[in-house]
Order: C-alpha cells, then structure tokens, then sequence
C-alpha cells in the first residue's frame, strides 16, 4: 500500500507542476504528498534531473513531469 509520494525539486515550473499532478491523483486518499526541496537531499536520493518523482522511497520518474493518469497507475501498481 502506497503511503508517501516525495515531489523532488526546487521550485521551478516543472516541479510545481508535478506537484499539481500527484496532488490531483492522490486526491481523496490517505497517501502522504511531501515536497523535497533541498538539493543536497535531492542529489543524495541519486535524482540528478529534476523533477522528480519517488513512491515510497522508489524514485519512479526523473526530470519529466507524468501526467494524472500516469501517477495513478504508478500508486495502482503499487497497491497489493
């Protein structure tokens, strides 16, 4: 059972709109939405493009931006 969604990013367009993204497909859930903003962090996760994207601690996705529907089947294919 998926329960943490970490956005990786500093803040720039693209990591805003992931954050938008996994918020609108999480919606309704018990899954936490962290936002990661430190870049030592960030690199320390080995994400070296932003954003990012990690479920439960698995970077899924790196320097693109999944669409809602891409996320939900992420968190889906996660679900026992």
């Amino acid at each position: 059972m998926v329960v943490k969604i970490e956005v990786l990013g500093t803040g720039c367009s693209k990591c805003r709109r992931l954050e938008k993204n996994v918020k609108e497909a999480v919606d309704g859930t018990d899954i936490e939405v962290v936002k990661v903003t430190d870049i030592n962090e960030i690199s320390s996760r080995g994400a070296m493009m932003t954003p990012g994207l990690a479920i439960d601690g698995e970077i899924v996705a790196l320097g693109r931006v999944p669409s809602v529907e891409e996320i939900k089947e992420m968190v889906e294919e996660r679900q026992p």
